[in-house]
């Protein structure tokens, strides 16, 4: 155990109504500084936790009267509520690295949800803690904090168990639930008693979509974010209470979001675009047992997190963070230079990049159009003082760091990757590099067809597909340059059956030199079905070298359509050696196996998959068909549903559903299967199998 000194500002208990201003006249810093004590505290563990998507404003704790957040708001009563906090990157990833490493962006060199993973030589809280013995745990609820982003170093457990390879249909990725989370992480804590513990914790539930379950939907019928707020206190609950009441050894507890969201500030809905403080600001809260309610006016950022839970667990820092304890003799009021960016739209759409310093109440926004606010008289950011204030704007562009390089270095983006990423509304995509921007790249004119952009991905999850056509083609009729915009064009064209239509755009894409690996392997494979396999093999094998999973797979698809079958075994065993939990991989090698006969093998892939992950239908299908040709008629029927019922547009599975069943005799289920199968499987596709369907209907009386 180790003794913990907290800096804190004399209050007079409870939290205020209302959020602090984040600045201070100099008079009132020294006032500060003069009521702070010293005090002592001791703990043993530590728990991070991260709610994604949380408002400062949207808690109880904060001020907020149409919102029920009583877990949270107990935290807060107990502990000490930073009043001006604020994160560094309004994105999950970046986001949670900063927290993580104690750097900012530039340093740890992760800019952005996609293309980017940590350097494995970069310490991170979980690395030094687990270095001094802790034993170390993360449950994490979402895509973007996959193992494949190098968080996970340091964690003897890192549980980010949501279903792989579930991302053929993109825009649709059911989140992982946050009481599946809280349940996982507790019963670690729980059977790793005795122990030093670190335990991070983080949550999804208030990220869009919006979707909380009763009794908080109903609670908040005309604002579902806030309905996810609540829902995510209530899942938190029994998380906390064991600390709060007293039955857990000491422990240090720091609750924090990523991001915020801006709900429609500054024409913004989500985030990611933009870094006013809807998104940039964030809740800050630090409880230990025996700590004195408290709401402190020390300016706080991600990067102080790492110093300040190492300096708990009486830990040297690390040399060269850029975050400072919030804790301990030396912390003082005096505000520090926070750095921020926001670089999606740049790296994903071409547009100009933003970044920023954060000093005192002054902010300034680093674009071709910039701007400069005072926190302090202007919060919500609606008086730009840039042209009246040059000397101040002056100052804090001096400030930018001259480290960020720019433009950075940005990976490859995988298909699973950039299909996940788009189901949880982020964009992924290419933009040619370009060192200089005008007004017209400014986000802030261009913010409108972000909009359309996650209209258009809106639009396809209603299945609106004619709407969601026309305002894609709106979007790059404005832009043609950006190749978000054609991915997006691309998935609705394929959803709509109109797969020439699709690889034309695409092509053009590609000519224009705006196309994400992504996307070339989706034209790769669009080609195949069309029947170009020399097209598509001409795309993809040069790519097999760099030895991408996913570019093995789609390889592995077209060999296997263009009839070359030992070939596209080799490719996919090549994958499951490098990655045996692959499941894609696995039911590929399924259909691979069906194609040369070898039923039984073909079962054992399909097996091996859906053990991976029951929802892949094409895994389902080919379970079925291969317990088909080995007899088991019954088992296979069962399969062919699952198949449909997990992807409602499998036709080929469909119809194979209504073959075995008229076989078998179960005439009910054959005809549900041939009247959906009639109506609705693309006709030009499918022509001969619906005149047969058709046949069937009528001889059972259909």
């Amino acid at each position: 155990m180790w003794a913990l000194g907290l800096l804190l500002i004399a209050t007079s208990g409870a939290c205020g109504s209302e959020l602090e201003s984040s600045s201070e006249s100099g008079d009132r810093a020294e006032t500060l500084a003069a009521e702070s004590s010293l005090q002592e505290v001791t703990v043993e563990n530590l728990l991070l936790i991260t709610i994604d998507t949380l408002r400062a404003d949207v808690l109880g704790f904060t001020g907020n009267d149409r919102v029920a957040t009583p877990a949270l708001d107990r935290l807060a009563a107990a502990g000490l509520v930073f009043a001006s906090a604020h994160a560094h990157s309004v994105v999950t990833l970046p986001s949670h690295a900063n927290i993580l490493t104690g750097l900012y962006p530039y340093e740890h060199s992760v800019r952005e949800n996609s293309g980017f993973a940590l350097p494995p030589d970069v310490p991170t809280m979980a690395t030094l803690l687990h270095a001094a013995g802790f034993a170390t745990a993360a449950f994490v609820a979402a895509y973007p904090l996959d193992a494949r982003y190098g968080l996970g170093r340091g964690f003897d457990v890192y549980s980010d168990d949501y279903p792989k390879g579930s991302y053929a249909r993109v825009f649709t990725f059911p989140e992982r639930p946050g009481n599946e989370v809280v349940g996982q992480a507790v019963a670690w804590w729980r059977e790793n008693q005795g122990r030093r513990r670190f335990l991070w914790v983080h949550l999804f539930e208030p990220h869009a979509p919006y979707s909380a379950t009763e009794p908080f939907a109903s609670r908040h019928p005309m604002d579902p974010y806030l309905a996810e707020v609540e829902q995510v206190d209530a899942i938190l609950a029994p998380l906390l209470e064991p600390f709060l009441s007293g039955s857990e050894p000491p422990t240090f507890i720091v609750l924090t979001s990523d991001h915020g969201e801006a709900l429609g500030d500054h024409g913004e809905q989500t985030h990611g675009l933009f870094a006013y403080e809807s998104t940039l600001k964030v809740p800050l809260v630090v409880w230990a047992p025996g700590l004195d309610a408290g709401r402190s006016q020390i300016e706080a950022r991600h990067v102080d997190l790492l110093p300040t839970m190492l300096t708990v667990a009486g830990l040297e820092l690390p040399a060269g963070i850029s975050g400072r304890s919030l804790i301990g003799p030396e912390v003082t009021v005096d505000p520090p230079v926070t750095y921020f960016e926001a670089l999606g739209s740049n790296l994903n759409y071409g547009w100009a990049p933003l970044r920023g310093i954060l000093k005192g109440s002054s902010k300034l926004i680093s674009l071709p159009v910039p701007e400069l606010y005072d926190l302090e008289s202007d919060p919500a950011e609606l008086d730009n003082l840039f042209a009246r204030d040059r000397d101040q704007a002056r100052s804090l562009a001096q400030l930018l760091p001259s480290e960020s390089v720019w433009p950075p270095s940005q990976g490859e983006v995988t298909g699973e990757e950039s299909a996940a990423l788009q189901s949880l509304g982020y964009l992924s995509g290419r933009a040619k590099p370009r060192t200089t921007f005008g007004e017209e790249d400014d986000p802030k004119n261009l913010v409108e067809l972000d909009n359309k952009i996650h209209r258009v991905i809106q639009l396809y999850q209603q299945q609106r597909l004619d709407e969601a056509l026309r305002v894609a083609n709106e979007v790059i009729e404005a832009r043609p340059d950006m190749g978000s915009a054609y991915s997006v064009l691309a998935q609705v064209l394929l959803e709509r059956g109109e797969t020439e239509v699709a690889i034309e755009a695409m092509e053009r894409a590609a000519d224009l030199g705006v196309a994400s690996e992504s996307l070339i392997r989706q034209l790769g494979l669009s080609l195949t079905e069309v029947g170009r396999f020399q097209e598509a093999l001409r795309l993809l094998e040069p790519r097999a070298a760099s030895g991408d999973r996913d570019v093995l797979n789609a390889l592995g698809v077209v060999l296997s359509e263009a009839g070359r079958q030992q070939e596209a075994r080799q490719i996919l065993l090549e994958v499951l050696a490098a990655d045996p939990q692959n499941p894609v991989a696995r039911e590929n090698l399924a259909l691979v196996a069906l194609r040369l006969g070898k039923w039984a093998e073909a079962r054992d892939q399909a097996r091996l998959a859906l053990g991976q992950n029951p929802t892949l239908g094409l895994a389902w299908n080919y379970l079925g068909t291969a317990l088909y040709n080995l007899g088991q008629r019954r088992e296979a029927l069962t399969a062919l549903r699952h198949a449909v019922e997990y992807e409602s547009d499998n036709f080929d599975a469909l119809y194979n559903v209504a073959a075995v069943a008229i076989e078998l005799g179960d005439q009910s289920v054959a005809r549900a299967a041939l009247l959906e199968f009639i109506g609705e499987a693309p006709p030009d596709q499918y022509a001969a199998d619906i005149q047969q369907a058709r046949i069937w209907l009528r001889q059972i009386g259909g």
